[in-house]
């Protein structure tokens, strides 16, 4: 089992250090300055995070198909410059983004006013492609956030079955069915799903299907409510 209400590694005095984005001195990995030109808070639907029009709670899509989710968060669009930074981080673990990345995730939720999670569920990787990887990138952020709001993350409590395919490598339409039966909550931790509000923690999210598979799995098992927060959500075409 893997918890943890470990207290964040940052420093006590934080080392100065270039930003990642414009390479300017500062205290975090992604300066003020950047966070304010491209994290700036937008309207976002409230089932799946995509951007709205202001005064709009929830789109289109969601009022006539609902997401399985009860909700969704992002802190920002997966666009520049955080395509790069989220693809360095990821595939050439860059671990020195995740305390700026998972503080983006901590101030989009304080931002939405949302209810606080039970629990924080990393989306899991299969054992292959956590051997070649050699890190969760979910779960890096999942357990740095978990501290930062005050809550359990569990990186043991819902498995990757199923060594599927990247998304990346299957058309829109066919995500959904690559991802279809790959997750299963441990057999014998079943009961902690039930009553639980649960927040399942991804880097980005483009169709929503990794999202979907891992609500419907954590409902079946009884959670009362399951959220996905990412990092950065795609957005429609020509949105």
């Amino acid at each position: 089992m893997f918890l943890t209400r470990l207290l964040d590694a940052r420093p006590a005095r934080a080392i100065p250090t270039q930003c990642a984005v414009c390479h300017d001195w500062d205290r975090d990995r992604i300066c003020e300055a950047c966070r304010t030109r491209f994290m700036a808070a937008v309207p976002r639907c409230l089932r799946c995070a995509l951007r709205v029009p202001e005064g709009v709670r929830t789109c289109g899509a969601c009022l006539t198909d609902p997401p399985a989710q009860d909700g969704a968060l992002a802190a920002m669009d997966y666009g520049h410059p955080w395509d790069r930074l989220i693809g360095q981080f990821k595939f050439n673990a860059a671990l020195d983004l995740a305390a700026s990345l998972a503080n983006s995730v901590e101030n989009a939720w304080r931002t939405s006013g949302g209810t606080k999670p039970d629990l924080i569920v990393p989306v899991p990787l299969s054992d292959r492609r956590l051997r070649d990887r050699g890190f969760n990138q979910s779960w890096e952020i999942a357990r740095r956030v978990a501290v930062r709001i005050g809550c359990l993350a569990d990186a043991g409590l819902v498995l990757r079955i199923k060594d599927t395919p990247h998304q990346l490598a299957f058309p829109v339409e066919k995500r959904a069915a690559n991802v279809k039966g790959a997750f299963a909550i441990e057999p014998r931790r079943v009961a902690e799903v039930r009553g639980k509000v649960i927040a399942i923690l991804d880097d980005v999210m483009t169709t929503g299907a990794t999202a979907a598979e891992l609500a419907r799995v954590l409902r079946q098992a009884g959670a009362a409510q399951v959220h996905a927060w990412v990092v950065a959500r795609t957005p429609t075409p020509g949105g």
